[in-house]
């Protein structure tokens, strides 16, 4: 198969392990091949791609961001968008596209869809609040990072004593 990676909204940690998971798995386990769509949904629009092989994901895992950027470009906004969307798969000749994103991303997934591309979405938000997912992941970690960093503000106005103030 021919597959298509893209996040899309704000970023999130994870995105890159998603990506890195996806072609992995795909190359060793089912012989695929992968491209990304640069800038999410953007890059699906200017069909503006870069080849995901494994020489691409390697060394990703540490990495913040995603190595395909991102955008909150919604193509459904758009006059003839979605049509565009369609037409760029096909072009690539794609048989599936992972959509990594959140309500806004998985909303254009689930169009295109039903406009008969196959495409699965892979949720992801820091704001853990996707409808019919308990934990996204990304949240677990932002939440880690965020209470990591109050907790160094604690211990650093103490030892200025100034603790009562945090």
């Amino acid at each position: 198969m021919r597959v298509g990676i893209l996040t899309g909204g704000g970023d999130c940690p994870g995105l890159n392990a998603v990506i890195r998971g996806a072609v992995r798995k795909g190359i060793f386990h089912h012989k695929d091949e992968f491209i990304g769509f640069m800038e999410g949904w953007r890059g699906v629009l200017e069909d503006v791609t870069m080849k995901l092989n494994l020489d691409a994901v390697a060394g990703i895992l540490p990495r913040g961001g995603t190595i395909l950027r991102t955008s909150r470009t919604n193509p459904a906004k758009k006059e003839g968008g979605l049509e565009k969307c369609v037409a760029s798969l096909k072009k690539n000749g794609l048989d599936a596209l992972i959509a990594i994103g959140g309500d806004d991303t998985l909303g254009v997934a689930a169009k295109l869809n039903a406009l008969g591309a196959h495409v699965v979405g892979v949720p992801k938000t820091i704001d853990n609040d996707l409808s019919g997912t308990d934990v996204c992941f990304g949240f677990d970690t932002a939440v880690g990072i965020a209470t990591e960093a109050i907790d160094r503000l604690h211990s650093t106005a103490e030892s200025h004593n100034r603790g009562d103030r945090v």
